[in-house]
Formats: structure tokens, sequence, C-alpha cells
């Protein structure tokens, strides 16, 4: 795997940080997936001209599943509380106020509810990223990018064992954390649709 920022990417040192800290958190199928979703995220949010920060999209979207790696997974929250605790973490690094740092964790806990439920003018970032993740997790949504980007994205940030990673990692946190919102997921057959 390279350790070259992904084009399409925002070129900034919170971002990069945030790229540096995922590829050494996680295993590649959880890379190319991030990387995947976020670059998804920044298609659709330009296409909508959604008021979104880029920067904050970026971080976001590439530490989102953090919290299902060993070294960042909380033993009592939720995956994505963890995941956006890091994203804090990255932002408060970086120096962004407090609000930046907070809206950053936010749109890491919002990509896993239903993109209808997060209202996409109030926070663009996490609309997107439950759009995007949804979209590279289970198919869902796919309709929404063009198929050259699809393609180009996959190819370049392939799959991997991605499914059976994936759906490793869910099981484990729905057996740990039976009040979350992955274990309802996982309940609801959820695991079995990663594609």
């Amino acid at each position: 795997m390279t350790d070259a920022l992904p084009d399409g990417l925002p070129p900034s040192v919170p971002v990069r940080a945030a790229f540096d800290v995922l590829v050494r958190s996680s295993p590649a199928a959880l890379v190319h997936h991030a990387v995947r979703s976020t670059l998804l995220a920044a298609d659709l949010g330009r296409r909508l001209a959604l008021p979104l920060d880029d920067e904050v999209l970026a971080v976001a979207g590439l530490l989102h599943d953090t919290g299902l790696t060993a070294g960042f997974d909380a033993h009592a929250e939720p995956f994505e509380v963890a995941g956006g605790n890091v994203a804090w973490a990255v932002a408060a690094g970086a120096g962004w106020s407090v609000d930046r740092r907070d809206r950053v964790a936010r749109a890491v806990v919002d990509h896993m509810l239903d993109d209808d439920d997060v209202p996409a003018d109030e926070r663009p970032e996490g609309y997107l990223l439950a759009r995007s993740t949804g979209a590279d997790v289970s198919g869902r949504g796919l309709e929404h990018w063009h198929a050259t980007l699809r393609a180009d994205l996959e190819a370049r940030w392939p799959r991997l064992d991605f499914r059976d990673t994936f759906s490793a990692c869910l099981r484990d946190q729905a057996a740990r954390k039976p009040a979350s919102v992955v274990a309802a997921y996982v309940a609801a057959g959820g695991a079995d649709r990663v594609r």
C-alpha cells in the first residue's frame, strides 16, 4: 500500500495526519473502504453544492471506521463514537476550533445513521458519509455516482477482503455492544449484505 496521500483529498496537514492514523491502525481493506467512501462523499458534495468543509469531510471520512480497530476500539462505546473521538483528537492536534472538532466527530457518528436522518444543509459531512459509506458497504444508492468514477475508485483502491474483514468487525462489535446501532444492523442481516 502506498503512503502517498490519495488524489482528490485536500493536501493539508490534518488530512495527511488522518491518513497516517488510518494506515497505521487499519487493515488494508478498511483503508481502501475509507478512501473510496471519502472520495465518493466529496464527489457527491460537489455535485449537490452542499455547504461543506472539505477538510472536515476528509478527516471524518478517513477515520470513520477507526473505532473498529484494536488500537482505537472503545470497550463500552459504539465504534462510531470511538472513531469520532479519534477524529476529534486529530483535529485538536491540528489546532482546529472546538466547534470544528465537534463537527468532525459528529460527522463520524452520523455515518451510521440513515442519510434521511441527517439534515444535509445542517450536517453536510455526516449526510454525505452516511450516503457514501452505505453505498460502498452494501451497494445501496450506488446509482448516485457515475459508473466510471466507481470503477476508477475500485481499480485504485480495490475491495481486497473487505467483505470478510468488515463483516467480522461488525459481528464483533454487535456481540460486545448489544445496545449499539451496529448490533441492530447485524440483527437485521446487515453483516450478510456487505458486498
